[in-house]
């Protein structure tokens, strides 16, 4: 018997001890040649039968999960004041070294050590694997922030003559294998217990936009809760959710009823829908105490994997959070720093000149993304900038006259909100538009025949920091690169390719634009020929 169905059968023995009720029409496997990623940490859950739209597949009690409620370590980390993601990697450290005297242990023992997150990757390859990509500043950052949080909250612990703590399991590198945990498995369980470890729910793997369960949280009297699904931590301590609306508070509130859109309530729970040739399937019946509900959303036939999703994320989030790429995701995204935008001005403009023009895009009421200490605009998988990149883009290459009029305007104007955008139609007008959503009319007004070329430069921009390989070496490496063998290098290979994919397309849509520009005012030179 391998190590991995050891575990397994140690965890299951644990959950059947802990009231952790799994239905028998699902089966927990071994994943062979585990690839990283998905969640389930070389595991998976499969249907034994065919499940249906609203069948409960488990019911986990919140006392079983691991929070800073429950740990052992809930006294220690009360004494040090700590909270969120850091109290919670606290208390993980504090479980392991228990060892068995955990109350956790084989589910702990079941768990990998640490996700292969880019947070633990070495310097060396993060700089080398992730240049150019949108992990590569963040993920620098990152490990800089959580080094200066160990030492500040956690090495102090140690001197700590009362709670004896053994540093072994308290290192920098400990603490760094629990930081990848919570970003990739935590979830959100209520107002007390705020996110924590569910077992059994974070096996689940992920498959983006293929969520087969769904979370709630139970009362003790088995009321349901506002429905929530899983989703990414984002280190606003924004996990995989599983919303209550109970009172922010420090003691457990009664919860509130639903409003449950996934077409299931209580007189199906617990239903399995089992063919007369399939296994006999039993479901969880039994009522228990607060606890959290894993509800079937969609049917799966027997023999098939039951995913869970994260949410909708691009690749560079899913990399950043769980440690794992998904090729043609459909939600990849790329990002275009206002430094770059700058850069670009800079080079035609004097400095001056570009900070007033983005003083006038400010005082319109407009904005780029922001996040930390960077502000950046969004290129979609589809390659269509943010609306927002072509308005500063324009303002940026307005005629000095057109600049004047329109900054007089704002200036006599007044307050400049959100409803009221005031954008150039050509050198000489000014629309107000009592609306703060630009139809598809005025985005094509804003592709003059300098913006397209301004976007096409912003292109080349940001593919520059992708280094001398084109998109074709990386196209080849990928292909090349064995997943199972060199997992960081693919995942970041695929990360690259995806996002340069995507500033191919910011080049076509430009192209584009030029092109649909010319022919307008082609055929508005014809019909004033004619007149």
């Amino acid at each position: 018997m391998s190590s991995g169905r050891r575990r397994l059968r140690a965890f299951k023995r644990w959950m059947a001890s802990q009231g952790i009720e799994c239905s028998d029409a699902v089966h927990l496997t071994e994943i062979p040649h585990y690839q990283g990623g998905g969640g389930g940490g070389g595991f998976a859950v499969k249907a034994l039968c065919s499940l249906r739209n609203g069948d409960l597949v488990a019911r986990i009690p919140k006392l079983s999960c691991l929070t800073i409620r429950t740990s052992a370590a809930s006294q220690l980390i009360q004494h040090a004041s700590l909270d969120g993601s850091l109290a919670l990697a606290l208390a993980i450290m504090y479980e392991r070294s228990l060892r068995h005297l955990s109350s956790w242990a084989s589910y702990l023992h079941l768990l990998p050590h640490h996700e292969s997150l880019p947070l633990v990757w070495s310097m060396d390859e993060v700089d080398s694997l992730l240049c150019g990509t949108e992990l590569h500043k963040t993920v620098k950052e990152d490990k800089a922030l959580i080094v200066e949080d160990w030492k500040e909250s956690i090495l102090p612990l140690l001197d700590s003559a009362p709670f004896k703590l053994d540093p072994s399991f308290f290192s920098v590198e400990e603490y760094f294998a629990a930081r990848t945990l919570i970003a990739s498995r935590s979830f959100e369980i209520d107002s007390y217990h705020g996110f924590g470890m569910v077992p059994l729910a974070d096996l689940f793997n992920h498959k983006t936009g293929a969520e087969d369960v769904h979370f709630t949280s139970v009362s003790s009297q088995s009321e349901l809760v506002d429905e929530a699904q899983s989703g990414p931590d984002n280190e606003a301590h924004c996990s995989k959710t599983i919303e209550s609306d109970s009172a922010v508070n420090d003691e457990p509130t009664t919860l509130i009823p639903p409003v449950d859109n996934t077409g299931s309530d209580t007189d199906v729970i617990g239903r399995n829908s089992c063919s007369d040739d399939e296994p006999e399937c039993h479901s969880v019946l039994d009522e228990g105490s607060a606890a959290l509900e894993m509800i079937m959303v969609k049917d799966v036939e027997a023999g098939n994997e039951v995913f869970n999703t994260y949410g909708s994320s691009g690749n560079a989030a899913l990399l950043h959070r769980y440690g794992f790429t998904e090729p043609d995701n459909p939600f990849d995204i790329v990002n275009i720093d206002l430094e770059l935008v700058l850069q670009w001005s800079s080079s035609l403009f004097s400095s001056r000149y570009s900070r007033a023009r983005l003083s006038l895009f400010r005082r319109l009421d407009y904005s780029a993304c922001v996040s930390e200490n960077s502000e950046y605009f969004e290129i979609s998988s589809d390659g269509e900038p943010q609306i927002e990149l072509l308005i500063l883009l324009y303002i940026m290459l307005l005629p000095e006259d057109a600049y004047c009029k329109l900054d007089i305007t704002v200036s006599t104007a007044g307050n400049v909100n959100g409803s009221m955008g005031m954008l150039l139609l050509d050198k000489s007008d000014i629309l107000c538009k009592e609306t703060s959503k630009m139809t598809q009319m005025n985005k094509d007004l804003l592709l003059t025949k300098d913006v397209c070329k301004a976007l096409l430069s912003l292109a080349d921009i940001r593919e520059g920091l992708y280094g001398p390989n084109s998109i074709k070496d990386d196209a080849e490496a990928l292909a090349r690169c064995c997943r199972v063998r060199e997992r960081k290098l693919y995942h970041s290979l695929v990360l690259r390719v995806s996002e340069r994919r995507i500033l191919e397309k910011l080049r076509t849509y430009a192209t584009l634009g030029a092109r649909l520009r010319n022919a307008k005012g082609c055929s508005m030179r014809k019909k004033l020929k004619r007149t």
